[in-house]
């Protein structure tokens, strides 16, 4: 791992505090994280060198939100998501730094493309009208990707299972599994404290799994933790300042910031 110059480390200290902000805020500044790493370092470094950042951020979201997980949802998509991390070693393994960083684009902005479409089709079919102005804590109908009727549960396991893999392999190649995750919250009608809990709960358990085999691929190494231990301490003062600010943002501008962030963070990894 080559030495970052001043501005590629004032880079990776700014990806640092959106860590802490992703997991107690905006889930979706996180994947911009993942983009400034991916920009300063090679992918696969970047990949190891974040995962321990992303651990102390799990640990903090889980200490404010653990009340709020709901564990049947998050059982749902452990079995595929455990697929998912497993095919996404194998891919990290076989593949270079430029075929990972653009599968995994490609991989998000279908994902935002399709939720997108969904949300569409949701709102011409309750008569166009339009619900993002419903204030925190209730659910966006907006922002449903099923049709206005209660979803089975057969399709709530599909879609657990779709969603579980693609963000199983996401996170694994990249540390991008939180767009998945969060437009499967989304679309589930989580509002915010639910996602949050249940999303900090999810990233502590999947990031704990990556951990070994991050190691084994050899993407953690002595550099990496160097590197870390320089940024470690800007994750809770992110952390502390998204907390400061979740209980300011409504459920619509929240959603619309994870939409944003995701998309902008999915563009920047086809260069």
């Amino acid at each position: 791992m080559t030495d970052p110059g001043i501005l590629q480390i004032g880079a990776l200290v700014a990806a640092a505090l959106l860590v802490g902000v992703s997991k107690t805020a905006v889930s979706g500044v996180g994947a911009i994280s993942v983009a400034l790493f991916a920009a300063v370092l090679p992918a696969k470094q970047s990949t190891g060198a974040l995962l321990p950042l992303l651990l102390v951020g799990d640990v903090l979201a889980v200490s404010a939100y653990r009340r709020h997980a709901d564990w049947p949802a998050l059982l749902r998509l452990l079995p595929s998501v455990a697929v998912g991390v497993l095919l996404g070693a194998v891919f990290v393994a076989r593949v270079d730094d430029a075929v990972m960083r653009r599968t995994i684009g490609v991989l998000l902005l279908t994902i935002v493309t399709h939720h997108l479409w969904q949300r569409r089709r949701t709102r011409t079919a309750s008569g166009g009208s339009d619900t993002t102005g419903a204030p925190q804590g209730r659910i966006d109908t907006e922002c449903r990707m099923a049709l206005p009727s209660a979803p089975t549960a057969r399709t709530q396991h599909g879609r657990a299972l779709a969603f579980g893999l693609v963000a199983g392999f996401a996170t694994m190649v990249a540390n991008a599994g939180g767009p998945a995750m969060s437009l499967y919250l989304l679309s589930a009608g989580f509002t915010m404290l639910g996602f949050l809990g249940t999303a900090a709960w999810f990233f502590l358990i999947v990031n704990l799994l990556k951990l070994p085999f991050s190691v084994g691929l050899g993407l953690i190494d002595t550099d990496a933790l160097v590197l870390d231990a320089l940024l470690v301490l800007a994750v809770p003062v992110g952390a502390f300042l998204g907390r400061a600010a979740v209980h300011r943002i409504d459920q619509a501008l929240f959603e619309r910031l994870v939409l944003a962030c995701t998309t902008l963070s999915s563009v920047n990894l086809l260069r």
